[in-house]
């Protein structure tokens, strides 16, 4: 059997379940999400029973590697404390059913969960059915239960090769990091991937040098004075030169040399897969690839759309029958051309369908805002894919002159029949999209024309285009990296560990040179621009930057495109049964770990280090790298006895800093003189620059130099932040504040903070106002708590979302809902806090320190601490 190859840790047995479930079906159904789970109840009879696992139930222990990489790479499993009562409760209910149904997703990581339900709630072949679906209608989910089939273990052991193939990287990739870069730090397979695209595109652009030339458009009027634009097809490669060709054009005859009338067509896009949903609600509605994800997971669950972690382009004969009855009805039978599209992808994921609507006559739908929208873009393609091809016509023309050789060409398109274009239009990620062809008058060979200008413009060479989530998602599925299930995790986790962020600026001005043809004369003028701007798209930072060089200095096979692709076939080919995946990682681990234990031993500390020149009055080496709590500036070689250091500004990163700007930084901390018979500092830190006033720290606003603050700016900061800190009311004899934090505006009094909520005048509230606040929300704490043990400080409280809490301290145990927290006692509450506990480190013990000499203890007198 296949289990054999994993461990699951045992698990105590018994559970108490609410009355409602004394009286158990026949049939018990498991799925993942209790969104799902209200779902599907509505289409089973009283006969069933669905529950959630709340996800996974089982996985790696998170403190130590739970892989036998001295034997067979057997994973061991474990429960995590949280999910203890949901396995206890679910095992309970399944000795009492005659017959229980898996029913989680139709995906590698859906068979594994199975999986692991089965094993670990102990459940015999005889009464365990596993039933797949890909959409959540009545239809598919009676259609299913009539079909059940047996666990796939090749797809749960794909799923397991990657869970232990990344455990097996990222455990042994930190600690290297750790030691080499700086602590804290993490690596893992594709993520890392990921970064070195980031990391080599954003390279590409600093490296790039712009090029200029000109570029001429016309604007010219027929007989009739109807208008239309022309261009000369090849660029003027300098000022001079277009300045010639405009001023050889001042008085010269412009007629029509040749015209030409094309058929063509535009056919629609396939219905949407992950990764083509992901772009075009990026480009479409601005959604975060994870947002989007959330969102038709949603949508999903609520029965509205098929399966949302897919990269089959197929839809079923029902679905093209459906959308071309709809088609039909509402645009008639010419616009309906049923589509059958190929999926590229090998080993497309299990579901087998596109994402569409599972009802093509809900055209529309009226929830919650986002989903609403998505919603419509789906269901758009989807009929889209199914449309007729959009017939046009395309018109050529070409504009001679008498004062020189070169040719103007226009461009018109006219639409003859609309076909898919009337329903929806696919996006594309192109910042500067070729402007669309429009329609031209009626013109015929050898009509005379008239311009009204002619401009030459300035134009400069774009660098490569900085990735935005979705065109990195692209980027991905192009390179075969990741499947569905990764892409949104994937981009999440290298924005959460600091290696990539959304880029904050707005670009520069720039300077351009227009030259204008009109009436015969040629003007000039200077005009300005915006370059360079990388807002919300994907940048590398620092540390990312670090990390990247050091993983690809010491492990280019990880960090290769190819061998990330050439591992996603191999998990492929052993969904399939055609590799073995327990052979497939050795093959891998062997080599890994032996690079591993030779880069821990050999190689070089990494820290982007990068000098910047000698300080212009001691001489010393200035440089920067990084610290301990991030970028920083260093007056003073590595080996020099005394060094100074300084934080690098948010805004500022090492490959790019100056000389100028470096030298900058030391002039903080800088005293600004004294207000209210305090000094006022402004300095820089971990969090970014401040005002110090007495014990008062004031945050500089976002972007504002510390350099250019003086005194009266510190002061109109002080006096903004005593105005915002000043008590508008004593409550009990303890103060009660304002302030609007990331959730909106609060009031905080003895340590609580306290929402107010719009019913309130937030600007203006009362007395009687602050006290309903105050009083509500201790009452809100006292109801919140459901055990309080005081003799263990041990403490349980409802939490958001249905779910609990065990608090001691800082630590904190989530519950899920399904937990029966009434029963909870304080000896089971005793043992989560202390499996959860972080057992002490007990430091080894140092060998004594030879002792100095005493000549050696006064020789070096450091007069800065090192960072």
């Amino acid at each position: 059997m296949h289990s054999q190859n994993a461990q699951f840790s045992p698990e105590v047995s018994g559970a108490l379940i609410t009355k409602k479930e004394r009286y158990m079906a026949k049939n018990l159904v498991i799925v993942e999400s209790p969104a799902k789970a209200k779902t599907i109840e509505k289409f089973l009879g009283k006969d069933f029973q669905v529950e959630s696992s709340y996800g996974h139930i089982a996985d790696l222990p998170s403190k130590e590697l739970g892989i036998d990489v001295d034997g067979d790479f057997s994973p061991k499993y474990i429960v995590s404390d949280d999910k203890k009562p949901v396995v206890k409760k679910l095992r309970a209910l399944a000795k009492k059913a005659d017959m229980v149904w898996l029913a989680s997703d139709e995906d590698r990581e859906g068979e594994a969960i199975a999986w692991y339900l089965k094993e670990q709630l102990e459940l015999k072949d005889e009464n365990t059915k596993r039933i797949v679906f890909h959409e959540i209608t009545k239809n598919a989910i009676l259609k299913a239960v009539e079909n059940p089939r047996d666990i796939d273990y090749n797809m749960v052991n794909a799923q397991q090769a990657r869970r232990v193939l990344d455990r097996l990287v990222g455990y042994e990739l930190s600690p290297v990091l750790w030691r080499k870069v700086k602590g804290g730090l993490s690596a893992g397979r594709v993520q890392s991937v990921a970064v070195r695209l980031i990391v080599e595109r954003e390279r590409s652009i600093l490296d790039f040098n712009a090029e200029t030339h000109y570029k001429v458009v016309a604007q010219f009027s027929n007989t009739e004075g109807k208008t239309f634009k022309a261009t000369i097809p090849k660029n003027f490669d300098t000022k001079k030169t277009a300045e010639n060709f405009l001023n050889s054009c001042a008085n010269a005859a412009f007629s029509i040399a040749d015209l030409t009338k094309k058929p063509a067509k535009k056919s629609p896009a396939a219905p949407f897969t992950t990764s083509t949903l992901q772009q075009e609600a990026s480009r479409k509605l601005g959604f975060p690839v994870g947002k989007t994800m959330q969102v038709a997971q949603r949508l999903y669950e609520a029965g509205l759309i098929t399966y949302m972690r897919t990269d089959s382009l197929n839809l079923s004969v029902d679905a093209r029958n459906a959308a071309e009855e709809e088609i039909t009805n509402y645009y008639g039978a010419e616009y309906s051309k049923q589509r059958v599209f190929k999926t590229k992808a090998k080993g497309a994921q299990e579901a087998h369908e596109a994402i569409r609507p599972t009802n093509m006559k809900m055209h529309s739908i009226d929830t919650e805002y986002d989903q609403t929208r998505l919603y419509d873009l789906i269901w758009k393609r989807t009929l889209a894919s199914q449309m007729s091809d959009a017939q046009l016509e395309r018109t050529n023309v070409k504009i001679e002159n008498s004062e020189n050789s070169k040719i103007f060409t226009a461009n018109g398109e006219m639409i003859k029949f609309e076909g898919f274009l009337k329903v929806y239009l696919e996006g594309n990620d192109d910042d500067e999209g070729e402007e669309q062809a429009g329609m031209l008058p009626n013109l015929k060979v050898k009509d005379k024309l008239d311009y009204t200008f002619i401009n030459a413009t300035q134009r400069f060479t774009s660098p490569p285009y900085r990735f935005t989530e979705a065109s990195l998602v692209k980027q991905l599925e192009e390179l075969g990296i990741g499947r569905p299930s990764t892409y949104a995790p994937t981009i999440s986790t290298v924005q959460k560990r600091g290696y990539v962020e959304k880029g904050q600026n707005e670009g520069l001005e720039r300077e351009y040179q227009q030259l204008i043809l009109s009436n015969g004369v040629v003007k000039g003028e200077a005009l300005t621009e915006k370059t360079g701007s990388d807002k919300n798209k994907l940048v590398p930072t620092d540390i990312g930057n670090i990390v990247n060089d050091f993983l690809v200095n010491n492990f280019s096979n990880i960090l290769d495109f190819g061998f990330t692709a050439r591992v996603e076939n191999s998990f492929d080919d052993i969904s399939e049964g055609d590799e073995d995946w327990i052979e497939m990682i050795k093959g891998f681990y062997t080599k890994f770990h032996e690079n591993v234990e030779d880069v821990k031993e050999n190689a070089e500390r990494e820290s982007g280090e990068r000098i910047l020149g000698k300080h212009p009055e001691s001489g010393k080496t200035v440089l920067v790298r990084l610290g301990k709590f991030g970028p920083i500036a260093q007056i003073g070689a590595p080996e020099d006895e005394e060094k100074l250091f300084a934080s690098l500004n948010k805004d500022q990163n090492l490959g790019t800093i100056t000389m100028e700007e470096a030298l900058e930084l030391f002039l903080l901390p800088k005293v600004l003189g004294a207000y209210e018979g305090e000094e006022v500092i402004v300095s820089n830190g971990r969090f970014g620059p401040y005002i110090k006033f007495g014990t008062m720290f004031v945050s500089l606003d976002k972007g504002e130099n510390p350099m250019e603050v003086d005194l009266p700016r510190a002061e109109e900061l002080i006096v903004a932040k005593q105005k915002a800190d000043a008590p508008i009311y004593h409550y009990e004899d303890l103060p009660v504040q304002k302030g609007v934090g990331r959730f909106g505006p609060f009031l905080k009094w003895n340590a609580i903070f306290i929402n107010v909520s719009k019913k309130y005048d937030f600007d203006n509230l009362s007395v009687d106002d602050i006290i309903e606040l105050i009083e509500v929300k201790k009452q809100k704490e006292i109801d919140k708590v459901i055990h309080n043990w005081e003799d263990v400080a041990i403490r349980v409280e409802k939490a958001r979302w249905g779910r609990y809490n065990v608090l001691k301290g800082k630590i904190k145990i989530e519950l899920p809902k399904t937990t029966e927290i009434e029963k909870l006692s304080k000896e089971e509450a005793v043992k989560m806090i202390e499996a959860k506990t972080p057992k002490k480190k007990v430091a080894k013990k140092k060998p004594a320190a030879k002792k100095k000499t005493a000549a050696k203890k006064t020789a070096a007198k450091k007069t800065v601490k090192k960072k």
